[in-house]
């Protein structure tokens, strides 16, 4: 089980609670008797570390499966439009997947802060038992309706060899959907313990499984079949399995803090108490993973009509941009786990002090990946793809790409620390806000009024984040998440 500095210190009393309400701001700002700010930094790295190295190699994999099918003969900026595409319907049946494992990670980290080991080892189970329902009834959906939904996503603004190769992707992913919600439903729970280590273990692994299958599978290595896109979709499914084999395995035999065997659900009931928390936290973060996922549907629609090329450069963008979302979603894994145990043990001080330090990190790291961003950018687009075009257009999103850095870490910190406290009500609020009022507005504006194309797009990015992240901080600054009961 991993320790931190919070163990050591005794569980909060009435007292403290009330003492800590009256504290002035400068007062919030010093730390416990025995504690050092060297101390919170190294438990927040130390959670950090493994889910960002993990996330990190999922964003290159994910870059991998771009430059592989980017590479295939005649047909490789088709390709790469294809696998895009595919995923933005994905993400909405992953939404719902999302959003349980965001309550399965607050409560089990409110129990393991609280002590309680057994209900943390049940809010597991009821965790796993509707995440495989859910994506049973996710596979069936997305597989009959893959293209129609990849057909509205398009919007007429591509091509058929585009919207039949996203079809392909789509279907096999759907199919075997399963493998990837267990998985992540057993990677939350973890979280909410503070163990991102092992997570990192078993999906570096799926990661590594996947690009070797891809090399085998895309154009056809070593007697293997040359399936180009579908190819690219099998291997992923095949690291997937891999992934949850072994998650399976850490989670039954109890060195990893939970005991979860698959015989148990033999046995399986429902425990409405552990179930109600886990829901009230998970709601408000489906609506916020719906309405996130309905803004991108609708603004990709507003993108795709600019045609391939441009909608090709967009993707790529997206796609390098995603590897600056990793970095701010491990402190936010860090910063969720270290205030749900702080607000278990009744330690909003501690809560407090675990988050800031998060926000500290997560800006001076995102400034060194803004300038790298902004100066080699033109070079990693290069990567993808070797249409010049591509890459010329490619420049000024990467300049705006990385001014964002310092913007969007925090916002993914600070939306991390009150979903740890279990206020997913306020993120989804103000991602309703900027996905769907602010993004579209602006796109329309910019794209469609004043006509500038793909920087237009970005600049209405840029814009909504920008507006996030200052709601965000004042949500944060008021301080009301350190009093949420679950």
């Amino acid at each position: 089980m991993v320790t931190t500095t919070l163990d050591r210190l005794p569980m909060g009393t009435a007292e403290l609670l009330a003492e800590e309400s009256s504290k002035t701001a400068r007062e919030r700002r010093r730390l416990p008797d025995a504690v050092s700010s060297r101390d919170l930094y190294r438990d927040v790295i130390r959670i950090a570390w493994p889910s960002m190295v993990e996330l990190l190699l999922t964003s290159l994999v994910g870059m991998a499966d771009m430059m592989m099918v980017g590479a295939i003969p005649g047909k490789g900026d088709q390709a790469i439009a294809a696998v895009s595409l595919s995923n933005q319907p994905k993400f909405i049946f992953i939404s719902l997947m999302i959003a349980l494992n965001v309550g399965v990670t607050a409560v089990v980290a409110r129990y393991r802060g609280a002590g309680e080991h057994e209900k943390a080892n049940t809010a597991l189970r009821q965790g796993l038992f509707f995440s495989f329902l859910w994506t049973i009834a996710a596979g069936i959906l997305g597989t009959v309706f893959a293209e129609p939904l990849v057909r509205f996503m398009a919007n007429d603004g591509l091509s058929a060899g585009t919207l039949s190769d996203a079809v392909d992707y789509l279907r096999i992913q759907m199919i075997f959907f399963f493998t990837m919600g267990i998985t992540a439903t057993f990677t939350a729970a973890l979280r909410g313990t503070g163990n991102s280590r092992v997570p990192m273990i078993y999906n570096m692994t799926a990661n590594a499984v996947n690009i070797v299958f891809n090399y085998l599978l895309i154009n056809g290595h070593f007697g293997f079949p040359a399936l180009g896109v579908r190819g690219a979709s099998i291997a992923t499914i095949i690291g997937q399995t891999v992934a949850l084999v072994m998650a399976i395995r850490v989670n039954a035999g109890g060195k990893y803090y939970f005991t979860v065997k698959p015989l148990d659900f033999l046995h399986f009931r429902l425990e409405p108490d552990i179930l109600k928390k886990i829901v009230n936290v998970g709601v408000p973060s489906l609506l916020e993973q719906l309405i996130l996922r309905v803004g991108i549907i609708l603004f990709t629609r507003q993108v795709t009509p600019l045609g391939d090329l441009l909608y090709t450069t967009h993707t790529i963008c997206m796609n390098i941009q995603s590897m600056s979302f990793m970095l701010g979603q491990a402190l936010a894994v860090s910063s969720t786990s270290l205030v749900g145990q702080s607000l278990g043990k009744r330690r909003p001080d501690m809560a407090e002090h675990y988050s800031r330090r998060c926000v500290y990190v997560g800006l001076i790291t995102s400034a060194a990946l803004g300038i790298l961003f902004g100066t080699l950018g033109k070079y990693i687009v290069g990567f993808y793809s070797s249409t010049e075009a591509v890459r010329l257009a490619s420049i000024p999103v990467m300049i705006i790409i990385g001014c964002l850095q310092p913007i969007q870490g925090p916002t993914f910190i600070l939306a991390g620390s009150l979903r740890g406290a279990g206020d997913t009500r306020s993120v989804a609020l103000v991602t309703a806000i900027g996905i769907l009022l602010v993004r579209p507005i602006m796109g329309w504006l910019t794209i469609e009024v004043l006509a500038w194309g793909l920087m237009g797009a970005w600049s209405a990015i840029s814009v909504d984040q920008a507006m996030r992240c200052l709601v965000l901080y004042a949500l944060y600054r008021r301080g009301k998440w350190k009093k949420v009961t679950l």
